[in-house]
């Protein structure tokens, strides 16, 4: 009896996470006119408009140019 009842909380959760996956965005870091597609390699762009939350402080020149050198590994030339 108890491996029937852990059968069918395993299936009531199963389906909760495919309602759950099936609903949601991939694309959480872009705003919304800024994600595309289903391609998991994508690249938002620079700067706090391009985000799908906006920023709790005002950002400086560095924040936007640490932003827009994101995929390199060099830090901007100001840093």
């Amino acid at each position: 009896m108890a491996l029937l009842k852990l059968a069918a909380l395993g299936a009531i959760g199963y389906a909760g996470y495919r309602y759950f996956a099936r609903t949601t965005s991939q694309n959480r870091a872009f705003a919304a006119e800024q994600a595309g597609g289903q391609n998991l390699v994508q690249v938002r762009d620079a700067g706090p408009a391009a985000m799908a939350d906006p920023p709790q402080k005002k950002w400086t020149k560095v924040d936007e140019e640490s932003d827009q050198s994101f995929p390199a590994s060099d830090p901007p030339g100001n840093y």
